[in-house]
Order: C-alpha cells, then structure tokens, then sequence
C-alpha cells in the first residue's frame, strides 16, 4: 500500500543543526567557506541536487565550480547504470589527492547509489577519507549528519529507509531561472526486473495537492515559465491520499492557474497512462503536448519477461488515441538494447515499433546488469558486439526517423520558450518548442524567458533553425 501522510516540516526538525552547522562555519573560517555538488543522473536527482545547495546555503556555504576551490564536496549519485557508478568511483578516487592538500575538505556521497548496500560497504573499505554517505531517504537530515560530521570527525554513515511519509519545506537553491523542477511524488511500485530504483528510492509516496499548488504557484510568481512535474511514475499520482485526486486532476488544478507558463512531466508507465490523461492533456492549453512515454521494447516477450504490464498493441492503441485528439503531439520514449534472452527476433519488432510509432525523438541504452534485480539472474547469452550492433542499428533508423521528422517541420511556426543565445552563430537565441526540440534564431537577448513565435526555415541534424515571427508583447496582432 502507498503510504502519503506527510511527516512533518523541515526546518522543525532540522533547525538546530543548520544553527549548529553556522556556528561552526563562523569558529573554523574568516571567510564563507565554498562547497562543490555535482549530480549525477535524471532529473529527479537534479531536483534533490537542488535541496542540497538550497540546505548548504541556509548553513553558511556559498558555491564554486571545481573542486580544487571547495571545502566541502557532495557527489550525488545515480544507481540506474553502471557507467555512471563507474563515473563515480573515478572521480572519488581522484579527490584521495584533493584530501591529502587540504585535510579539512569533507567529502560526502549521497544519492541512490549509495542507498545500496554493497556500494556503501566499498566506499567505507577502499574509500577512507570519505566523511559522509547517505541515502535519498537521510537527504531531509543534511544538516544534522554534517554537524555530527563536522564535531566529531567521525565518519558518518546513514542508510536509513524512512519510507512514512513526505518532508515539506526543504530549502531550494535553483540551478535555472526559466524552467524549474518539480516533484510530485517519490519512489516507485512497478518493480521491473531490470530496475534498482524502487530499492533505492523506496513505494510510492505522493504529495498533497495543495502543497504542489503552492509551490507551483511560487515558482510562477518568482517568473519561472516552465515546470516540470516530476516522478519514477506520475501516471500513478495521487495513489493512498486522503482527498480524492489523480494526475489528471492535478494537471487541470495547476492548468486553471492564471499566468503565461507551460507544464511538463515525466516519467509515465504506460501501463497506467490512461485515455482520461491523454483527454486532460488535449484540453489543458497550458498543458504541453508532448508526451514522454517509456516502451523499453516492442517484443511482448521481452515485455513480460520485464514486467512492464503492457504489450505492444496497449502501448500502440495509447499513440493511435492520443494522435486521434492531438494530431501535432509529440512522443518520446526510452528503450533499452540487448536485455537478457534479446533475440534478433525480438529486436526486430523492437524496430518495428520505432517505425510504427515514429518517435520525434528516443533515449536508447544498452542493457545494464543491476546488482539485486530480477534480470541481473537471468540468463544472458547476448555478446556485447551483438549489443552495440543492435544499439547502432536503432540509433540510425531514429536518426532517420528523426531528420524527416525535422524536415517537415520547415515553413511551420511554433511557439518558443527563449532560454539563452544559441549555437548557431552571433546574435542567435534558442529555445525549445512544446515538443521539446531544440530552435536557433536570430534575435536580442531582451527575449530571453519569453515566449516568441518562429517560423523554420531550416532543419539541422541536432535542431532547427527559423526567424522571429511574433515576440511576446506584439503576439496575437498580427500572424
């Protein structure tokens, strides 16, 4: 069962360390001392990499952009793939140096991969001079296990798994000033058999509406444009809440919100994508139409044996009623190359989907053993030349697929979120349309986080190019 009530507010329970954490700042340091937090991983880390700044900050600590200027270094990390703990453990390595020049530098590690055991266990024997190691759930607790860090000299480890609820009124230091982050709920109940996060991350917990309205609002006021909700599976927002309420009705209660913004969200399942969402979807005008829908396969063998829930025709009968009320949406998707038992057969009704859906665009991973899943037990007998065959072989009928998606954009227009000079030249801005793709345009930087009209001109193998048709301010005088 999902679990939802909230447990409190953050700075109830975490107040008298950030005091403790300040005073120490003042005893240790003549000048405010500089942390450096690097995230690994999807946007959900990205966003918990923003509470930890937003907790740093109220502490006493300003920022830097090396690690060579910091006295204190946060990793947040990433458990889906096993190159990005790969990452991890080079760059954790190469601090073994950073630490011997200053011996006063905390290290800390944080994130889903440290939520596992066996990670955890190697940091603590072959990584001595790491002071701090917490999970996803111990992230609220920051300041507390840095002042038991700072005054005992002790090396802190907290692995706990507080799954009882949501803690509200973490402090946020944000990366970007257009387009923010926003989580819904936490965790994941799917359990595919190729996945680690619903280990790391722990059930389903979903907010309360009216904290999501708040903030949501908030970030609104404070002149951000876009939002992105996120979520291991917004399709099944709402899920052991008190008040009646799902993610349809969530995206109309934000949608109702008067303002000139745009909503986004990932990731959905399709198992639970439902026609009422692509229905709220189609009649939420603020509501982008473009939808992120994972498929991972088009085999439904492989499907099963992933525990997705769904077959191919369910994903497809989803596409077909979505482009029947909206015939411009957008759709994305994952996939993953060479799971356990993958035949060329199978891999071929993979391509097969990727031609009958036509994606605008996909991410395509090789499959990556997770210590722990159901799939890591499972019989491989794919070689990895066969895998990067496979894996190449998608990614040149996306790339295709792709660039006759992009040609067919030239001569339209669409509306533009501005969000900073471009890559095509001097005088040239970028932003992205409601499906996500990337438009270069000559333009003043006045335009930045507004919204434009561009007409495209020309289609480029990364994005598309056009003019300005209609700023902000003269949109709807003329067409």
């Amino acid at each position: 069962m999902t679990e939802s009530k909230a447990t409190g507010l953050w700075e109830e329970s975490q107040k008298a360390s950030v005091a403790g954490v300040r005073k120490w700042i003042c005893a240790q340091y003549d000048s405010q001392p500089l942390a450096y937090v690097r995230t690994y991983g999807c946007q959900q880390n990205v966003s918990d990499g923003e509470k930890i700044k937003g907790m740093l900050a109220l502490m006493g600590y300003g920022f830097c952009e090396t690690v060579e200027e910091a006295d204190l270094i946060i990793f947040n990390t990433c458990a889906v793939r096993e190159n990005a703990e790969d990452r991890v453990f080079g760059n954790v390595g190469a601090l073994k140096h950073q630490k011997r020049r200053n011996p006063n530098l905390i290290i800390g590690l944080c994130g889903c991969m440290m939520q596992q055991e066996h990670i955890a266990e190697r940091i603590k024997n072959s990584f001595p001079y790491v002071d701090l190691v917490f999970g996803p759930h111990s992230l609220p607790k920051l300041p507390e296990l840095l002042e038991a860090s700072l005054n005992t000299k002790k090396r802190i480890f907290d692995l706990s798994e507080n799954n009882v609820g949501i803690i509200e009124g973490i402090p946020i230091r944000r990366d970007q000033e257009i387009r923010a982050w926003l989580p819904i709920m936490y965790g994941c109940n799917n359990f595919c058999t190729y996945c680690v996060v619903p280990y790391v991350r722990g059930r389903e917990r979903s907010r309360r509406s009216e904290e999501i309205l708040q903030e949501f609002k908030g970030l609104l006021q404070a002149g951000y444009k876009e939002v992105m909700l996120l979520g291991q599976n917004v399709n099944s927002y709402g899920k052991g809440l008190e008040e009646e309420i799902n993610f349809s009705g969530l995206l109309r209660k934000l949608n109702a919100v008067e303002g000139e913004f745009r909503i986004r969200f990932m990731s959905s399942h399709p198992k639970d994508a439902t026609l009422e969402l692509i229905d709220t979807i189609a009649e939420c005008e603020k509501v982008c139409k473009h939808f992120h829908l994972p498929v991972q396969c088009g085999s439904d063998r492989i499907l099963k044996q992933m525990n997705r829930q769904y077959t191919r025709a369910d994903y497809c009968r989803l596409v077909d009623y979505a482009r029947e009320k909206m015939p411009d949406i957008a759709f994305t998707s994952d996939f993953i190359v060479g799971f356990p038992g993958e035949t060329e057969e199978d891999f071929s009704q993979t391509l097969e989907l990727l031609e009958r859906v036509r994606f605008d665009s996909i991410f395509s991973f090789i499959y990556s053993k997770r210590k722990g899943t159901k799939a890591a037990e499972m019989e491989d007998f794919t070689s990895d030349e066969e895998k990067a065959d496979r894996f190449q072989r998608m990614l040149d009928l996306q790339k295709q697929i792709g660039i006759e998606k992009y040609e067919s954009c030239i001569g339209k227009r669409f509306r533009v979120l501005v969000e900073g000079p471009g890559r095509s030249g001097t005088n040239y801005l970028t932003g992205r349309n409601e499906a996500y793709m990337i438009i270069d345009f000559p333009g003043p930087l006045e335009l930045v986080g507004q919204f434009v009209e561009v007409e495209i001109t020309e289609a480029l193998n990364w994005a598309l190019r056009g003019e300005l048709v209609l700023s902000q301010d003269k949109m709807g005088e003329k067409k």
